[in-house]
């Protein structure tokens, strides 16, 4: 488990292993150099063309077994992958490109059977956009984020062809147009790789970040956007107001069942003292112990409900610091750092509060992590909160599971939640707010 649970500020200096922001200039974190823009476009490149080719097979086969009733069951989990991997490519794109690919899935009934899941997925404009989408993937999608690496390893190429590897290389070697024949030829392929060196140090960013826009543009809600915005709010909203109602009966609940039932119990052994306080003055004593250890228990629980409610350290303190006091009160080594000039609205800063509370939960309960990190920051107008765990991964945020809930709550501000698992772990969950800072 660890020494013990610890929280790191942002005057720590740093971070855990994956963190998040943007550079002085506003830039994505991406957007910092070109070895690093090269670097990431390769590692989009090798996981474009497998992981779409395989989410869109699989896709495409699921739906070709609704007939025969197998894809009835198949279909809903499929296009949840698909789902993860679009997502996965939201946060890339976010942290890596500086680029907003809105997020506006229809939800789906809690008690909904395999029936009404299959085809409410299937009824969702979102679900055939992640479907084009995956074509587009592997094909220009593919090409845009090799082109990025190749930016950076061609050049090189040839300068280890000038350097002397064409005397190791077929007579002649053709590099761009320049064959290479002799030391005069491979220097002159040695300019050609300097000056695509130079042109990829200037494009390759901004190569990296068309391949983003190509996603933006094929996975974000197309001339219907403001009507589809519109049903999905009222969606949110509506969850909202049941999530509200469910709340406030659970609160009846606990005050009927707890602090409620304590305070009658009080008001009964007082009763019986001032009976007994002339008759039997020891009896009286202890129901008056008793009574004073009711009160003390009944405080108790209405202290834990209020700060169930909302915490007073994040009326008080903010976000940040209440953030900070989660992370004292788990099991876990947990790392926090916080980079907030200023407060969101109370509700915001409500909504992601309880998020951050209920993925660190699901973090200890489930994860089996030793070591988890949290970042919090605001950038771009948006308040973005991510939580990492190295533990065994496989969480995913569907129907029944504490992260559906959260995604709810935060569809109502309007904001998203992504969730990278896989098997073997890291996780890492993304919340994003969009919201002003005081």
């Amino acid at each position: 488990m660890g020494a013990g649970p610890r929280v790191r500020t942002a005057g720590d200096g740093q971070t855990g292993p994956m963190t998040t922001g943007t550079d002085g200039h506003g830039r994505a974190g991406a957007a910092r150099g070109f070895p690093l823009a090269a670097a990431r476009g390769l590692a989009l490149a090798l996981v474009s063309l497998p992981g779409a080719v395989v989410c869109f097979v699989t896709a495409v086969v699921s739906i070709g077994l609704i007939p025969v009733g197998v894809g009835i069951v198949t279909t809903p989990y499929v296009l949840k992958g698909v789902r993860a991997f679009a997502d996965l490519r939201r946060v890339l794109a976010a942290e890596w490109g500086g680029v907003r690919i809105p997020r506006a899935y229809r939800p789906l009934p809690k008690d909904a059977n395999p029936w009404g899941r299959t085809f409410g997925m299937l009824s969702d404009p979102a679900t055939w956009r992640d479907l084009l989408w995956l074509l587009v993937d592997m094909t220009a999608g593919f090409v845009t984020a090799l082109l990025t690496a190749a930016l950076l390893l061609y050049p090189l190429e040839g300068l280890a062809v000038a350097a002397g590897l064409w005397r190791v290389l077929p007579d002649p070697w053709w590099y761009g147009f320049v064959p290479v024949s002799g030391q005069a030829t491979a220097l002159g392929a040695g300019a050609l790789a300097l000056a695509l060196l130079a042109a990829g140090h200037v494009t390759a960013v901004r190569v990296l970040r068309a391949h983003f826009l190509l996603a933006r543009a094929v996975l974000a809600p197309g001339g219907s956007e403001l009507a589809e915005r519109v049903r999905v709010l009222t969606e949110t909203r509506r969850d909202a107001v049941d999530s509200s109602a469910a709340e406030l009966r659970r609160i009846e609940r606990d005050l009927h069942d707890g602090a409620q039932a304590r305070l009658v119990a009080v008001g009964l052994d007082l009763g019986t003292i001032e009976a007994l306080v002339e008759k039997d003055p020891a009896q009286a004593r202890e129901l008056l112990a008793r009574a004073r250890q009711s009160s003390a228990e009944a405080l108790t629980e209405l202290r834990e409900l209020v700060r169930g409610i909302h915490p007073p350290v994040l009326a008080e303190r903010g976000l940040g610091d209440a953030v900070r006091a989660l992370a004292l009160r788990l099991p876990v080594t947990t790392e926090v750092n916080v980079s907030l000039p200023g407060r969101a609205d109370a509700p915001v800063e409500s909504a992601a509060y309880f998020a951050v509370s209920e993925v660190l939960t699901n973090a200890v309960k489930h994860s089996g992590a030793d070591r988890i990190w949290v970042d919090v920051h605001h950038a771009e107008g948006r308040l973005r909160i991510t939580v990492t765990d190295n533990g065994r991964g496989g969480a995913v945020a569907g129907a029944g599971s504490g992260l559906a809930g959260v995604e709810r709550r935060l569809g109502t501000f309007d904001g998203v939640l992504a969730v990278s698992s896989p098997a073997g772990g890291p996780t890492l969950v993304t919340v994003e707010l969009p919201c002003a800072l005081s």
